[in-house]
């Protein structure tokens, strides 16, 4: 039994999903590994089961109806994680915008360090983005510049979706008063562990641009991140977190 469970939510991913299952299970750290399958059109869900046969004791899957939001998915997936005894649970993309040499990093800064949460942070060391646009690296730069002028947390990159989280981060956090869907809810589980006092360290880390499948990014998104900061911080005053 690993401590260790990555949870990577999949919505046609089927360029990336095996590639990145061999990458994080050949570290002789030991992950798991638990895919969230929002009902992917292409196929994902069935390379992923195929895999299941060579790893059956590492690789997991969540198939769910239809897709439903990023921050769902990683709910189901602590959940999951949460009825099992895993220590340690990850957030990471599935088309290699995150590095998965990173996670032992993300890990040691938890499991030796004695961080409850870990985040694989684009500018905590200047700006450490490949392959994006300028207006897109301008975009997530001053959106977490934003971020931590309205919350008030000491966060570099508040909108990162590479983490670690320690047992008791998950344990502490309601998620029946998540608000966020989209990335804006990458914003509020850091705000939430932050108001309930765990200790948050950014581990360096260079973020990548997918070079194969679609990106998930649209307005809709943006907006909800905008406008959902400003929600986080009222509501934090009337609310327990």
């Amino acid at each position: 039994m690993s401590d260790s469970l990555v949870i990577i939510p999949t919505y046609n991913e089927k360029e990336n999903i095996e590639k990145i299952i061999r990458k994080v299970l050949s570290y002789s750290k030991g992950f798991h590994i638990l895919i969230v399958d929002d009902n992917s059109p292409d196929g994902t869900a069935h390379i992923v089961s195929q895999l299941q046969e060579e790893f059956a004791q590492s690789l997991f899957i969540l198939n769910r109806k239809e897709k439903n939001g990023l921050g769902t998915a990683y709910i189901a997936g602590f959940k999951w994680a949460l009825e099992r005894e895993y220590g340690y649970v990850f957030e990471m993309d599935a088309d290699f915008s995150h590095n998965p040499d990173d996670l032992i990093h993300l890990y040691n800064a938890c499991a030796q360090d004695g961080a409850d949460m870990a985040v694989g942070s684009r500018y905590c060391q200047g700006v450490n983005v490949v392959n994006w646009p300028m207006n897109r690296i301008l975009l997530s730069y001053f959106a977490s510049k934003y971020v931590r002028c309205i919350t008030g947390m000491k966060i570099h990159d508040s909108t990162a979706g590479f983490k670690c989280y320690t047992r008791k981060v998950l344990e502490k956090i309601d998620f029946s008063h998540i608000k966020f869907r989209g990335y804006a809810f990458q914003i509020e589980m850091k705000f939430k562990a932050w108001k309930h006092g765990f200790t948050i360290v950014e581990v360096p880390i260079i973020f990548t641009d997918r070079r194969e499948g679609i990106s998930k990014m649209n307005k809709k998104i943006i907006r909800e991140a905008i406008f959902g900061v400003i929600q986080l911080k009222v509501s934090s005053w009337f609310t327990k977190y």
